[in-house]
């Protein structure tokens, strides 16, 4: 048995799911890997499927109904491993915007290093982003600054997708009170990690955008980003972020 799950969820990644199942598992480090999987009608489920027996008590599905978002794929992927016993779940996106190779420096911080939660960075050590025009890279920097400002957290990617988790976090948080369910999510997360007193690191990573199927980014997940994170704040100043054992 593991201790380690990348979840990695999917719509429509027919042109990448395959490459980056098998880029995970050749870095022979002992990931295991869960897809959560909403439904693509392009046939990404089929691949998964068809690589299970190769990869046998390595690689795992769970479908859901439709695109329910990416928050909500992340939940249902953090409660399956804690039923299974991971001490440590990473969210990776499936189209090679993270690398791969940067799963073992995650873990480790987590792991050996004394962190609760690694965050895969794209900030902090400058603008380390690929194939993104500069208008999207301004955006994504300029809306990281706000969130800073609004929440008062010192995380430089406060939006950053490649995260590890130790398992006592995610059992931390209460997870029925996360509200978000696009990128916001993702600030929700490590603005409530914080709030409970967990250590937070980042990791500096190279983001590559995709080359192969289509970005999910949305306005409408844009603006929950920027204006969820005024609700959040509050929820912050007014006590109601607890751990979930205060929330029962």
């Amino acid at each position: 048995m593991s201790d380690r799950l990348v979840i990695i969820p999917t719509y429509n990644e027919k042109e990448n799911i395959e490459n980056i199942i098998r880029a995970v598992f050749g870095l022979n480090q002992g990931f295991h890997i869960l897809i959560v999987e909403d439904n693509s009608p392009d046939g990404t489920a089929a691949i998964v499927k068809k690589l299970m027996p190769e990869f046998s008590g390595m690689l795992f599905i769970e479908e859901r109904k439709g695109k329910l978002g990416l928050g909500t794929a992340y939940i249902h992927g953090f409660r399956w491993g804690i039923a299974k016993g991971y001490d440590y779940m990473i969210e990776m996106d499936a189209d090679f915007s993270h690398n791969p190779a940067d799963l073992i420096r995650l873990y480790n911080a987590c792991a050996t290093e004394g962190a609760d939660v690694s965050v895969g960075s794209r900030y902090i050590t400058g603008v380390n982003v690929v194939n993104w025009p500069m208008s999207r890279v301004l955006m994504s920097y300029y809306a990281s600054a706000y969130v800073r400002f609004i929440t008062r957290l010192k995380i430089r990617d406060t939006t950053a997708g490649f995260v590890c988790w130790n398992r006592k976090v995610l059992q931390t948080i209460d997870l029925d009170h996360i509200r978000f369910v696009g990128y916001a999510f993702q600030i929700e997360m490590k603005y409530t990690a914080v709030k409970l007193g967990f250590k937070v690191v980042e990791v500096p990573i190279i983001f590559t955008d995709r080359t192969e199927g289509e970005s999910k980014m949305n306005k409408k997940i844009f603006r929950e980003a920027i204006f969820g994170v005024m609700s959040l704040r509050l929820r912050g100043l007014t006590g109601r972020i607890k751990p979930v054992s205060s929330n029962k």
